[in-house]
């Protein structure tokens, strides 16, 4: 093999590892990535299908039902609800009427079946997404 033989077939290998690294990457991140959506969004069909996503809003009042480890409530955005079941321990400042944010997948029941819950952490936050929602749904109300 000549020197620029060798080199081209360096390079070209080169070439193929770093493309087959962003692919990897690429593939990882997405396969990890959890969408925020809003409980209005869902119920209008743009949630992702089959795939893990969030959704943020407000425990409602009097949603909270406990069963051993098993917890159903529901999460709104004032103009729209979902029914969340969670299975394990709740964070110390999960409320009812206040900001929580649920990982999971939508089952063809209807309900949101949660892997993670985030509760707000002071008085005064709430994720942007969430308070966006929040707002633009108050917005809809007073119309």
């Amino acid at each position: 093999m000549k020197p620029r033989q060798k080199r081209i077939a360096l390079i070209a290998g080169g070439l193929a590892a770093i493309a087959l690294a962003a692919v990897l990457t690429l593939n990882a991140l997405d396969s990890n990535i959890a969408l925020y959506v809003t409980p209005t969004e869902v119920l209008a069909g743009k949630a992702p299908q089959g795939k893990a996503f969030r959704i943020g809003g407000l425990v409602k009042e009097g949603s909270i039902k406990r069963q051993d480890l098993t917890v159903r409530f529901i999460v709104t955005d004032t103009a729209k609800d979902i029914p969340v079941a969670y299975t394990g321990i709740l964070p110390d400042l999960f409320r009812e009427g206040k900001g929580a944010v649920v990982q999971g997948k939508l089952g063809g029941d209807g309900v949101f079946t949660a892997t993670e819950v985030l509760a707000k952490h002071d008085e005064n936050y709430m994720p942007p997404e969430a308070q966006h929602a929040v707002d633009q749904a108050r917005k809809g109300d007073a119309k």
